[in-house]
């Protein structure tokens, strides 16, 4: 077991993704931009917003005493622009009240989030399964985990490793190794312990993606870059992209014209 568990750290230790920047600090905050901008954004386009973003928001009181608006610009055309609203409805909570003892009361923030921002900047042993995680401790173990359950497998095939090292190093296994399709099992460090190892059927593998290009999500970033660029005449707008977007708070209608909030 401990030779097994020790390869799962040397291959770390040699091909983990050390150079990502938010991986350079363990201020909570920093780890919190981080984790949001992560979710559902492929890390390489993290990679290039997440410092400019951290620098005009350097901490919760800095984005809190910006408007919604503000944060939402800032975060530019990274996707999914909730997340931004959330983010600072969680800055404001944090700015008037402290940093909640369960990180889950902040908006936003789900049990993968509150666990992940823990083990990563409190070194807090601790489980964290996202969705990279999810897919290693399921192929390994043949089946289907219960949340739970993969909370179980993850610190069972990650040990000896703990806290941070332990939810990065799976992470990496599965950006890098155990891909959802054309998987390198014959280059993952725990291929012994694999019973879905070689070739596999599309089962556990992730679907298709949504078409990007005429999707409603489309209409709805091609509304918002326009309000990026300042108060739009209405008339100018997708309607129910628009309406979509207020309802969101991601938008405000003031008459005849929208602006961001």
């Amino acid at each position: 077991m401990a030779g097994r568990a020790s390869t799962l750290g040397a291959w770390y230790t040699t091909h983990g993704r050390h150079a990502l920047a938010w991986r350079a600090t363990r201020d909570r905050w920093a780890v919190l931009v981080s984790e949001v901008m992560l979710h559902q954004t492929q890390a390489a386009r993290v990679e290039v917003a997440w410092p400019a973003f951290l620098a005009k928001f350097p901490t919760p009181e800095a984005m809190a005493a910006a408007t919604p608006g503000d944060v939402i610009q800032a975060w530019g055309r990274l996707g999914y622009p909730r997340r931004a609203r959330r983010l600072w409805e969680a800055s404001r909570q944090i700015a008037a009240r402290g940093w909640p003892e369960d990180l889950r009361e902040l908006p936003g923030v789900g049990r993968y989030t509150a666990a992940a921002v823990r083990a990563q900047a409190d070194d807090v042993d601790v489980p964290a399964v996202d969705v990279n995680v999810r897919r290693v401790v399921d192929r390994v173990t043949g089946r289907r985990l219960t949340p739970t359950e993969a909370d179980t497998a993850m610190v069972r095939l990650g040990g000896p490793l703990q806290g941070r090292d332990r939810l990065l190093a799976l992470m990496d296994v599965g950006a890098l190794v155990c891909r959802p399709t054309a998987p390198r099992c014959p280059t993952c460090p725990l291929r012994r312990r694999c019973v879905t190892r070689g070739p596999l059927t599309s089962e556990g593998e992730r679907p298709p993606a949504r078409p990007f290009e005429g999707s409603f999500r489309q209409r709805r970033g091609i509304v918002l870059a326009r309000l990026r660029a300042g108060p739009t005449p209405r008339v100018l707008l997708d309607a129910d992209a628009l309406e979509s977007l207020r309802r969101d708070g991601l938008a405000v209608i003031d008459g005849v014209t929208a602006r961001l909030p």
